[in-house]
């Protein structure tokens, strides 16, 4: 039967209870019957497909239909092996562990030593080879056969018959095709390594079923079949990492890990709507230029959501922005709006406007608080809500034109600096490839001149130096020329974007001017020093461009994804713009949160590599290490600062009049938008 996936496919059994003259649905060639037509087809159409195996000849990509063809073929290919050959090929194939390839050479090595009646082959006759036919084999003693055979001419005709002995029979080719032989061995055997004969064919030959002592041990029966017991490796041993964190287990040879520091969770707001508090904060920050917002930090964000002042400036200048957007963007908001509250958004009208896109969304969760917010009583509207308020504000925001222009620019911008990057390496490896092999040249040239005269020393020297001055100046002006060429390149790679924001396209183009500029004054002054700082100067251009790079693209960022997930597939977020490393739970209801670099640490020396998770956020954490630590560093440095001036501020004595200080706590209310245009 034809194999799928190298495994017997079993055929579909016939209904019960069939009816003498009941309609049914056949397959031509397997006489498989079904009642259902949808059966029926999808069997038809899994014999059609070309995923079947040959049993007999092992071909592969063939339909059901096809491997029956070809085994039918094999199978009476493989019937033309005469009986007398077949006990002696058996006992080879009996428990071999032999390759078939290796497999099937032996078993026709030995098929040539046996001549059986009706082979055709040649023998000697009359000190030539001539064609003949063996009759019958005539075995005299152990060691003396002879054989009568009939001499055939060109047409296979019998001329004469004679009696010649084993020395004077010459075969020119085997009897059989390697082919026929690896069909035969396939359809002797229900298994391989080793091969194994069906217990009826063996026994029908004499051939012993017993298993043999070399191979005790290794194999057993297993109802009625032979199976391997070749022992396994440890499950240690056989295991390649990395892979899913909640399969790995502790190992002797794993380092020491610590235990991971708990994340903090003094939220404002409530622990259930931090990411939602996130997502608002960094969409602002993320397109604040934009929106005219001026940057302010997550918690005086979150200190005006819980204030209990209705009329927060912060917060009615985060909702004013978006309003603004949702007129020129979004027609059924512009319609609601138009001609019904005061064109200009102001501390009096902000609630209006709400209320409209309130009533415009209908959702009955929010509508809920309309009343309230009419009344100029927002600070009384649940955190939860006022923070599904925003998210609703933000989605609708990011479905207008102007946003996704915006976008679009973004990934734009990023596309070109990726370019730019990719071609500033590619021209770095050639320029560093060049002058490995100009330094190879050099070398060899300088081992060609050791045998020069000492008394023309003096005058080699000074020409070796006039050519290095000329050589550096020469190289200094070539570099000075690709410096040009790579800006122009880059320039004129921004500029040509559609989406390309002019702003950043001069800051660019600035920055890579100011660096070149800098590159040519100091080759100059390098030059008439020593010619070896070009090479270092040069690779410490390239790397100042590269970091240049990296920073712009992640300027053009279009949303923050996380860095990771642990074992338990909580989720590790990093927002550059506030530098705690946050938390996330697998069902985001739970949030935390690292704000020191010792908890960094903790949590680096915490994760086991071996987990395809954890691994990766190593890798990740690692990545942005430096960075990570600075913004911590410099978090913990200004509360230090502000705790210490707090202090000096107790200790003074009452006799000296200072003015108040202002509470950092209460930044959010001094908060104004810089960069509103009226």
């Amino acid at each position: 039967m034809p194999l799928l996936r190298r495994k017997p496919f079993a055929l579909a059994e016939p209904p019960n209870d069939l009816e003498p003259c009941e309609s049914l649905f056949q397959i031509r060639f397997t006489k498989e019957v079904f009642r259902d037509y949808n059966d029926y087809l999808n069997r038809l159409n899994q014999y059609r497909k070309r995923v079947w195996t040959c049993k007999v000849t092992g071909k592969t990509g063939l339909t059901y239909e096809q491997a029956l063809v070809s085994e039918k073929l094999a199978t009476e290919k493989v019937q033309q092996i005469p009986e007398e050959l077949m006990a002696p090929a058996l006992r080879i194939i009996q428990y071999s562990m032999l390759p078939l390839k290796d497999l099937v050479d032996s078993i026709a090595d030995k098929l040539k030593e046996q001549l059986v009646a009706g082979s055709q082959l040649y023998g000697k006759k009359n000190e030539r080879v001539c064609p003949c036919k063996i009759l019958r084999v005539m075995q005299k003693d152990a060691e003396t056969v002879s054989y009568v055979v009939a001499w055939l001419d060109e047409s296979n005709n019998v001329i004469e018959r004679a009696e010649v002995s084993s020395q004077d029979l010459v075969q020119k080719k085997p009897p059989f095709s390697k082919n026929i032989l690896k069909s035969f061995v396939r359809e002797c055997t229900y298994r391989n390594a080793p091969w194994v004969l069906h217990d009826k064919l063996a026994k029908s030959h004499g051939i012993s079923t017993d298993i043999p002592e070399e191979l005790r041990g290794k194999v057993s029966f297993n109802n009625g079949l032979v199976v391997f017991t070749k022992k396994r490796k440890h499950e240690e041993e056989s295991i390649k990492y990395p892979i899913d964190d909640l399969l790995v287990k502790p190992s002797p040879d794993d380092p020491v890990f610590s235990s991971r520091p708990s994340p903090s969770r003094d939220f404002n707001v409530p622990i259930h709507c931090v990411g939602d508090l996130l997502m608002v904060w960094d969409f602002f920050m993320s397109f604040g230029k934009l929106l005219q917002l001026s940057p302010y930090s997550l918690k005086d964000f979150e200190n005006a959501i819980c204030h209990k002042d209705s009329n927060v400036v912060l917060l009615v200048e985060s909702f004013a922005v978006l309003f603004r957007v949702l007129i020129k963007g979004d027609e059924e908001y512009y319609a609601a709006v138009q001609d019904k509250l005061p064109k200009k958004i102001t501390m009096i009208s902000w609630k209006d406007y709400l209320c409209k896109f309130l009533e415009m969304i209908k959702i009955p969760k929010l509508r809920q608080y309309e009343a309230t917010i009419k009344r100029g009583r927002y600070s009384y509207v649940d955190v939860n809500a006022k923070l599904e308020i925003f998210c609703e504000l933000v989605n609708r925001a990011l479905d207008t034109a102007i946003v996704r222009e915006k976008l679009h620019e973004f990934i734009e911008q990023r596309r070109v600096l990726g370019a730019a990057k990719r071609e500033e390496a590619i021209e770095a490896s050639a320029k560093r490839r060049k002058e490995k092999e100009q330094l190879k040249a050099d070398s060899g040239s300088t081992c060609g001149e050791n045998g020069h005269d000492l008394d023309q020393d003096a005058t080699a020297s000074a020409d070796n130096n006039h050519r290095i001055q000329n050589g550096s100046i020469r190289k200094n002006r070539n570099s000075e020329t690709e410096s040009s060429t790579q800006i122009y390149a880059l320039d004129s790679g921004i500029k040509h974007s559609n989406l390309a924001s002019k702003m950043s396209a001069e800051k660019f183009d600035s920055e890579l001017n100011q660096s070149a500029v800098c590159g040519k004054v100091y080759n100059r002054k390098e030059s008439q020093k020593q010619p070896m700082g070009d090479k270092d100067q040069s690779e410490k251009s390239y790397e100042q461009r590269r970091q240049y790079f990296d920073r712009e693209i992640e300027k053009w960022c279009v949303r923050t994804s996380f860095l990771g997930m642990d074992r338990y597939y909580n989720r590790y977020w990093w927002f550059y713009r506030d530098g705690r490393i946050f938390v996330e739970s697998p069902e985001s209801n739970e949030w935390g949160y690292y704000s020191s670099k010792g908890e960094l640490d903790g949590l680096m020396s915490s994760l086991n590599c071996k987990g395809e998770r954890e691994r990766a956020l190593l890798k990740q954490l690692k990545k942005y290490y430096g960075r990570i630590c600075s913004e911590l560093q410099k978090k913990s440095k200004d509360l230090l600062h502000k705790t210490t001036l707090d202090d000096s501020v107790v200790r003074r004595s009452t006799r000296v009049r200072a003015p108040p200080r202002k509470n950092p706590a209460k930044a959010f209310i001094r908060y104004v938008n810089k960069w509103k245009e009226e």
